[in-house]
């Protein structure tokens, strides 16, 4: 799931990443165009309900790519995305736009 929450003083957007429990993971990183895919700059913070929370500033005016990498191994899109775009490996990449 996506928060948007824009700042009426300044061009940002504070984007809140949500995973559901449901995932069934231990770990989760979000990935994607903001931090050039790197698989371990933004760790996901488990919650007590086993669900996963990250909020990322973002420039708005702009959509960006980005999925979940779950336990390190496990790709997962975003299943509230704004939309889906194919990427260079056969399967979608999750977008928001901002």
């Amino acid at each position: 799931m996506l928060k948007k929450t824009y700042s009426d003083s300044e061009p940002v957007c504070q984007v809140t990443f949500e995973l559901p429990p449901e995932v069934e993971a231990q770990t989760a990183c979000l990935c994607g165009e903001f931090n050039e895919w790197d698989e371990a700059s933004h760790p996901m913070e488990q919650q007590a309900d086993g669900s996963f929370t990250l909020t990322l500033t973002l420039e708005p005016g702009r959509a960006y790519r980005f999925r979940y990498l779950l336990d390190g191994t496990r790709w997962e899109n975003d299943w509230a995305a704004d939309d889906y775009v194919p990427n260079l490996y056969g399967s979608d990449d999750s977008l928001v736009q901002v």
